[in-house]
């Protein structure tokens, strides 16, 4: 009888490096390292966060937060939490990576999946929102899985974690909808089974402020106050300023005393302080300008305020300077294009709102803690409050703090439009996500310290870099100097991680990529990134020899004689015709963006070559951009739906939702609906709802002056074909009710303002919610009118009690403003809209 094989231990040839934190005790730190030799890994435990990444295979820490990280991250190093090691030992082998990686951008990270009543095409749309930020998914409810997602407790899944008595939370759908919406993981309490506050309780109830983690030590660029050694105890050692030079910038504006204080800090912790910048590891300024700045930061050097100084000593913990935005030096004349800003906050507290103060100021805006009319934004951490009411009547923008963080860190004032700067979870504060936003490195490199497109001889950063050997100007002169760390890294090929005896199936990092592994280069979208350029560099560095052979091949190759295409080129094409024969085909779903990609047509050469039959076919341009309204061929036939618009793509006929671009409109009638009186004031040819079955029928494009749509009621009506109303609206400009002032009633209806509202700015005019507060005002919008030039204000209302109490003071109000008050049906707007012509008549007041 054959003896059985022995299973070899679970982290055999694993080299681990465990990083010491808050978190990450040293107690804690010995018992991971003594469950993990035990199982057959080697461990090395560090303190300050100095890592051999050659020299190891997974690095261990709660918070990705460490000098190497981004470095480990470019070189495809696991690095994970310390549950990753008890999640191992009880599955008896290494657990995938991605649901325990530290890093705070993937926001699922930790969250196992698995979805119960939900529809298909939903149930895809989160699983695949978990799987791309840090989470996993599967079909069945184990004792890993952390989240059910259902619509009801009625489903099998549902009620076997509630027998067993798992500990996993059943949240509704809604908790991933409006994490993916604001790009962060808020509390999924609100939202969780068997009773969820989103349908329990109304979004204006009381809610608690939250508490805020991520700005403690970092809601200030200057410090609250002096520190002196005798509030430190006297034992204690610095040990995050250990082997570290440290340079105090004159721009700080110390006094004597406190730089006297700080230097005995530093040299205490086994530090130096040094007084030329060349010589430093971290360098602390007030400002982002001047020589010094700029040479620290293309260097790699840690440059930071004094903010991250204190934070430094007060936690004896290494933190980048670029995670917190006050932790980063100032922008001496704020963010272009803040200026003129007057900006005040509501809903926030404790020290979330001091730290928002400050960014305000820090910007460049002007900060109020009361709001009058003359401020331009409301950043409010909810939609419930007096100043956010009071925003909505008098037009002031209303946002969330990502917003202010995101055009702090991204150094230009971003647009309003985005959806997740004025989104809002109906049970949630978002104070609680405050202060998560990280600066991007090559976003602050293009602002501030751009690379030297002409280094000089006498440039001591060139100067550095020659005496160190690592490279001359005549072989790269146009290389960025920062892409080199000489101080830390000499010019040599490095000693390569050390890698197991036997290979260990389970230490297949391609089988576990986590989704943030990216080139140095790539950006990512829907949160900041924060990068190691000191670790870049080194990778950048030692790359060039490794790649070396493959150069000098390439050099041989392009000087081989022959008219063909030289090696790289044949191999990249051969590469290239792999890649596309094995492309899945475009679903019918393709969205609007892909349908408008580029289709100009190409211009052949003297030697054009024989396209392949099975090359994709080229998509015509778009000749029709179609708005569709009232159409019935599509009612209840989602798939057929998409899978007829293609093909009106094919034809050239691109259907959209935007009104603003349309040049077309198809519909069966002239019809009073939110979307025909928008994209008829942009004037586009109206078509009957006959032209796209035509299309469809015929699979070509007929002429469209045969099926101009023709309405004998609507003619009647107004005494006008539809042909000649969209002539008015292609003179009127979309300028019909250009600065006309339209208010309306809260009340008037569910989902009518916002109705009325885009008919109204379809049109170019003024549009406000009223709801009769003391304290508003209105001002004529012609200079003129100041005389008393009496231009007419109008009041959209019902005939409700409560409305009509409203009509006396909307009266004074604009009388107090030298204009005209006009109550008004809704049907004065739709008439106007309709016709493209505001006229008048008494029959549209509501109070004649």
């Amino acid at each position: 009888m054959a003896e059985a094989k022995e299973t070899p231990p679970i982290f055999e040839d694993c080299i681990f490096a465990i990083v010491i934190s808050k978190e990450v005790t040293n107690n804690l730190a010995k018992e991971l390292k003594t469950s993990l030799q035990d199982h057959g890994g080697e461990v090395v435990i560090v303190s300050n966060g100095s890592i051999d990444i050659n020299e190891i295979t997974h690095i261990i820490s709660s918070t990705s937060d460490f000098p190497q990280y981004e470095n480990a991250r470019l070189q495809m190093l696991p690095v994970v939490t310390p549950s990753w090691v008890s999640s191992s030992l009880m599955r008896n082998k290494q657990s995938p990576i991605r649901p325990y990686t530290p890093d705070t951008r993937l926001f699922f990270s930790g969250v196992h999946l698995s979805c119960a009543d939900i529809p298909t095409g939903d149930r895809d749309a989160i699983t695949g929102a978990v799987l791309a930020l840090g989470g996993m998914e599967s079909s069945a409810v184990t004792r890993l899985t952390t989240h059910i997602c259902a619509l009801s407790l009625e489903h099998p899944k549902c009620q076997t974690a509630l027998s067993k008595k798992l500990k996993c939370k059943i949240v509704l759908p809604h908790w991933f909808d409006d994490c993916l919406k604001l790009g962060k993981a808020i509390d999924s309490k609100p939202y969780e089974f068997p009773n969820p506050e989103i349908f329990e309780k109304k979004a204006h109830d009381n809610l608690p402020v939250p508490h805020s983690p991520s700005v403690e030590g970092a809601t200030s660029p200057e410090p609250p106050g002096l520190l002196a050694p005798p509030a430190l105890p006297s034992t204690r050692q610095l040990k995050v300023f250990e082997d570290r030079r440290v340079m105090l910038s004159n721009d700080l504006g110390l006094s004597p005393y406190l730089r006297q204080i700080l230097e005995s800090l530093v040299q205490g912790g086994k530090g130096s302080i040094v007084t030329s910048v060349h010589e430093a590891d971290m360098y602390v300024c007030k400002y982002r300008d001047g020589r010094d700045y700029v040479f620290a930061s293309r260097f790699g050097i840690d440059v930071g305020n004094l903010s991250w100084l204190y934070f430094l000593i007060a936690n004896n913990e290494w933190t980048s300077p670029l995670k917190r935005l006050l932790h980063y030096p100032l922008p001496r004349d704020g963010i272009p294009g803040f200026k003129n800003f007057k900006i005040t906050l509501s809903n926030y507290g404790g020290e979330a709102r001091i730290y928002l103060e400050n960014l305000v100021v820090a910007a460049g805006c002007e900060f109020t803690k009361s709001m009058k009319q003359d401020n331009t934004h409301l950043i409010t951490a909810r939609k419930n409050s007096e100043k956010c009411t009071a925003a909505e009547e008098w037009n002031i923008n209303m946002v969330n703090h990502l917003w202010i963080e995101e055009s702090y860190a991204k150094c230009q004032v971003q647009a309003l439009t985005t959806s997740r700067y004025t989104h809002f979870p109906p049970r949630t504060n978002l104070g609680e996500v405050i202060g998560q936003t990280q600066f991007d490195l090559e976003t602050l490199r293009t602002n501030y310290f751009p690379r030297d497109p002409t280094p000089r001889p006498e440039d001591p950063v060139v100067l550095r870099t020659l005496k160190n050997g690592q490279g001359s100007t005549e072989a790269g002169g146009n290389d960025d100097s920062d892409a080199m760390q000489v101080d830390k890294q000499p010019f040599a090929k490095p000693t390569p991680r050390r890698m197991p005896k036997t290979p260990a199936p389970t230490r297949t990092f391609a089988a576990t990529t986590p989704s943030n592994r990216r080139s140095s280069t790539e950006k990512e979208n829907d949160t900041p990134s924060s990068t190691s350029s000191r670790s870049a560099k080194d990778r950048a560095v030692s790359k060039l020899h490794e790649l070396a052979p493959d150069i000098a091949l390439y050099e041989k190759e392009k000087k081989r004689v022959g008219k063909g295409v030289w090696g790289g080129k044949r191999a990249a094409d051969q590469i290239d015709r792999e890649r596309k024969s094995k492309e899945p085909s475009k679903t019918p779903s393709d969205d609007e963006e892909e349908a408008e990609d580029s289709s100009e047509d190409e211009v052949p050469g003297p030697a054009t070559k024989k396209v392949k039959t099975n090359a994709p076919k080229a998509r015509p341009p778009i000749d029709i951009r179609l708005i569709i309204t009232g159409y019935k061929r599509w009612l209840g036939s989602p798939n057929k739906e998409d899978l007829e618009k293609k093909r009106l793509r094919d034809m050239g006929i691109l259907v959209i939702s935007d009104t603003l671009t349309c040049t077309h409109m198809a519909a069966p009638a002239a019809v009073r609906t939110q979307k025909f009186l928008c994209a008829l004031a942009a004037g586009p040819t109206i078509v009957s709802a006959e032209f796209v079955d035509k299309c469809l029928d015929d699979k070509e494009v007929p002429d469209v002056k045969d099926f101009l749509l023709r309405d004998k009621a609507f003619e009647e009506k107004n005494g006008n074909s539809i042909t000649k109303v969209v002539q008015r609206a292609r003179k009127n400009k979309r300028k019909l009710l250009h600065n006309v002032p339209v208010y309306c009633t809260a009340d008037i209806g569910k989902g009518l303002p916002e109705t009325y509202e885009s008919i109204v700015k379809a049109n170019g005019g003024l549009f406000s919610l009223y709801r009769g507060r003391g304290g508003m005002a209105i001002k004529p919008t012609n200079p003129e009118d100041d005389i008393g030039g009496g231009e007419p204000v109008y009041l959209i209302t019902g005939l409700k009690p409560e409305e009509r109490k409203l009509w006396p003071k909307f009266e004074e109000m604009v009388r107090a403003g030298n204009m005209e008050p006009r109550i008004v049906m809704a049907e004065w707007l739709l008439d106007t809209a309709m016709s493209q012509v505001l006229s008048w008549s008494d029959d549209y007041l509501t109070n004649k």
